[in-house]
């Protein structure tokens, strides 16, 4: 897990990123992000009950995106809010190996690596 200073707090700082982030879509995850005036990145991860209905199952696919997220942020460029919008239930199955190529791939796409 991340530290809690690297989280979002409220749902404010969160909307921004939704109304002003550059977008990265691929078949498992939608990532957005803005450059972040703060010495910090703050870093979200959204699973919705549209995708999985089980809370069980959303905070897994969560946990193994935030524990993928914790050893790429000493990596990253600038400080940056980060918002990684889940768009498939199949994270939850996919292999640790291939979620962390997909969201290395997004996050070059974006410059943020």
């Amino acid at each position: 897990m991340i530290p809690y200073k690297n989280r979002f707090h409220g749902h404010g700082s969160l909307r921004y990123v939704y109304r002003n982030g550059l977008i990265s879509k691929s078949r498992f995850i939608t990532l957005k992000s803005v450059k972040d005036k703060k010495s910090i990145s703050r870093i979200a991860v959204v699973v919705s009950k549209k995708i999985l209905k089980s809370a069980v199952g959303r905070n897994r696919i969560r946990r193994r995106i935030y524990e993928i997220i914790r050893n790429i942020m000493p990596e990253l460029n600038d400080f940056y809010d980060i918002a990684l919008i889940v768009n498939s239930s199949e994270v939850r199955t996919i292999e640790q190996k291939e979620l962390h190529k997909i969201i290395l791939e997004q996050l070059k796409d974006n410059e943020l690596l």
